[in-house]
């Protein structure tokens, strides 16, 4: 085999070094390519739930703030077909509340979280006081 020579004698072509060079730079910045690919993918998802579990954390609050205080109480549950893999569970307590002396008595604490059923990963709470007439 022969190789084509410049006018000034030097062989045309590259050497295995500067290709191993250009290899390596090329694999770095492929590297970095796909690390940022793979955080935004993450962070979307992430943005996904945030959207989603809080209008369905305001969604089934809304329904809770409506029930009668004889009615209102720890559940759980999911959301159904609309939202699939989606559940929430509401913990409702007495408020203690020190601060506030006896009217903490006419008061329920009502927590509830939002979360997905595949993972613990992702999680919503809220929370809200609500006034009851009878003493709790």
């Amino acid at each position: 085999m022969t190789y084509k020579q410049s006018p000034l004698g030097a062989s045309l072509g590259f050497t295995l070094l500067e290709v191993m060079i250009a290899v390596a730079i090329l694999s770095m910045a492929l590297v970095a390519a796909v690390g940022s690919q793979s955080q935004s993918v993450s962070l979307a998802t992430e943005a996904k739930f945030a959207t989603t579990a809080s209008f369905l954390a305001q969604s089934k609050m809304a329904e809770l703030e409506t029930r009668k205080s004889s009615e209102l109480y720890s559940d759980s549950g999911d959301f159904g077909e609309d939202f699939p893999g989606y559940r929430w569970n509401a913990d409702v307590t007495d408020a203690d509340l020190d601060s506030l002396g006896n009217a903490s008595q006419y008061l329920k604490k009502i927590v509830l979280v939002v979360g997905r059923s595949d993972t613990d990963r992702y999680q919503y709470q809220l929370e809200y006081y609500r006034f009851v007439s009878e003493k709790g």
